[in-house]
């Protein structure tokens, strides 16, 4: 038989076990009362240097969720004393809105890393403005290192760089879906409330 017979049969196997390959985006009016529900816990419990984790719904997301096979796709720094976040996308290391990034997102968690506390919090966020402007990387994508350059994950893990122990090791290329593994969820909008 040929070759492409047997990759479709692989695919169709491994399918039952995927995420989604695509999100879609909800009634405008279920959207805009959902952003409005994650943006209340997102202002009450975040505070500065957390991590925002989400699928998004552009097709990058959709790429990144299926070749990781896990349900989040980006991730980016919470400044939650001016509403914003810091995000690393193919564009660079920009500024988008706190509603901006909530809007984009299926799922949204908020954590908390594991090195972050009242200064390292601080301290972290400070790094992390001071690499917007910086460009993206696309070949850590794939594990390579290039300087000066980030993907998302890659970004907020890089501003707790000096808090990490030497003796902990974290996986390269890291994924938006591992980073829960290095924080705390406190909030995660696919659980329902009553919980």
């Amino acid at each position: 038989m040929a070759p492409t017979f047997y990759v479709f049969v692989l695919v169709a196997c491994l399918s039952g076990c995927a995420i989604p390959i695509v999100e879609h985006r909800p009634a405008e009016s279920i959207k805009v009362a959902r952003d409005t529900g994650v943006l209340n816990e997102v202002r009450r419990l975040g505070r500065d240097g957390d991590w925002l984790v989400i699928r998004g719904y552009h097709v990058t997301d959709n790429l990144v969720a299926t070749l990781t096979n896990t349900p989040l796709s980006h991730a980016a720094v919470l400044d939650i004393t001016k509403d914003q976040v810091i995000e690393a996308e193919s564009a660079g290391v920009h500024l988008s809105t706190l509603p901006q990034f909530v809007a984009k997102s299926h799922r949204l968690l908020l954590i908390r890393p594991v090195w972050s506390d009242e200064k390292t919090s601080v301290e972290a966020l400070q790094k992390a403005r001071a690499l917007v402007g910086k460009k993206y990387d696309f070949l850590g994508l794939i594990g390579l290192n290039v300087p000066d350059s980030f993907y998302c994950s890659e970004l907020t893990l890089a501003i707790y760089l000096p808090y990490i122990p030497k003796a902990q090791i974290i996986p390269r290329p890291d994924e938006p879906g591992q980073l829960y593994f290095w924080g705390r969820i406190l909030f995660d909008s696919g659980i329902p409330p009553d919980r």
